[in-house]
């Protein structure tokens, strides 16, 4: 029998440079692994996902295993598997459990260049340049063999021709030459498509193998896109933020890994509760009429779109709001569509408005079909 073994990690020593659901997600994975090759996943793993060593190496000190065999005095037969101490999936099991007390890696507090000077990055010496911090992010996940399964990967005893991740990129984004990158050559649509294009491109590999001939290196395999894309938006929506850029990659609907207009943080737990609770029959609407409001691109009449949109599914529970709002109540919601120039287009409309009013509105119409999502779960059986 296998007796359970308290560890005692102390984690001010560590720091997460990554979100700590993802690291906890992809620690779980590297746990339920049963042969040996658990422990070079999990190196792996704190490797990417912890600065510096100091994790590795404590885990490294660790006795790979502690059961010991012992005598029955009573019998004859031995006793497996009792344990004297923590080894290192006890270890390694504490410290993905407790990945939520983790630090998250901050930048180092300004040094005297930065603070006398202007809107200086990090290293102190040159403009804060949000196209240059992209590649450099790019950068990151590329030597992290990030992209190894759409870019290919070098191997000295495997001499092969390897795809042109310029015509990749090309093939998805229309500008050629744009592998390497060079930010300096980017215009503003450039820069964004580029963002948008390497969010489909990234795939975490979750194992990797050293290849000693030659010096040839890391080789990468097992690869998944989900975490990988997890952990790029997590990295691009930061660098957005410093920049002050008010855009961010969606991380959910229809437009999903694409550039959207930033709301504050309660308009968007109301587009994640419109888009993870609503009915089959309504999910599509509700997920195109989000991904045209708030696009990048998005103008006055796919603003429009996207409120008729909602307009249609709230016709379909006019029933549903008659019964639990006033008849005056329900009336007036229905009104302000049909009166201004919103959905069914004649002489008789309202369409000298600021656009202002289309923000308004869909945020209004949004709230409601939130609204009647749980009405419509409040009655079906439990």
């Amino acid at each position: 029998m296998e007796d359970d073994v308290a560890v005692s990690l102390d984690l001010r020593n560590y720091e997460l440079l990554w979100p700590a659901a993802l690291f906890a997600s992809e620690g779980e994975r590297v746990l339920r692994a049963s042969n040996s090759a658990w422990e070079d996943r999990a190196i792996w793993l704190m490797t990417e996902a912890l600065a510096g060593t100091t994790a590795v190496t404590d885990f490294e000190e660790v006795p790979r295993q502690t059961n010991v065999t012992h005598q029955d005095p009573w019998t004859s037969e031995p006793l497996e598997g009792m344990k004297t101490g923590p080894d290192r999936r006890d270890w390694f099991t504490e410290l993905v459990n407790r990945a939520a007390e983790l630090r998250t890696a901050a930048a180092p507090r300004p040094y005297w260049p930065q603070r006398h000077g202007s809107g200086l990055s990090h290293d102190g010496t040159t403009p804060r340049d949000s196209q240059r911090d992209f590649a450099r992010i790019v950068s990151e996940f590329a030597d992290r063999g990030y992209l190894v399964e759409v870019f290919g990967e070098e191997c000295v005893d495997d001499p092969h021709d390897l795809p042109d991740p310029s015509q990749a990129i090309d093939r998805r984004l229309g500008i050629p030459n744009l592998w390497p990158l060079s930010p300096e050559s980017w215009d503003k649509e450039t820069f964004y498509g580029l963002i948008e294009v390497f969010h489909d491109l990234v795939s975490r590999p979750r194992k990797r193998e050293w290849h000693n001939w030659n010096s040839c290196g890391w080789h990468y395999s097992e690869f998944h896109n989900g975490p990988a894309r997890i952990l790029y938006r997590w990295k691009v929506n930061q660098l957005l933020r410093e920049a002050s850029i008010e855009y961010k990659l969606a991380a959910e609907g229809e437009d999903l890994g694409r550039l959207v207009a930033v709301t504050d943080d309660a308009r968007s737990q109301l587009v994640y509760r419109a888009l993870n609770d609503s009915p089959p029959d309504s999910t599509a609407g509700v997920r195109h009429a989000i991904a045209l409001f708030r696009g990048r691109d998005a103008s006055v009449d796919s603003k429009r779109s996207a409120i008729f949109n909602l307009g249609r599914i709230l016709e379909d529970r006019r029933d549903l709001i008659k019964d639990h709002l006033l008849k005056k109540d329900e009336g007036d919601l229905f009104h302000v569509a049909n009166r201004f120039d919103l959905r069914h287009r004649n002489a008789g409309q309202q369409s000298e408005y600021d656009e202002a009013f289309l923000d308004w509105i869909f945020w209004w119409y949004l709230a409601t079909v939130e609204l009647t999502n749980r009405l419509i779960a409040s009655r079906r059986p439990a």
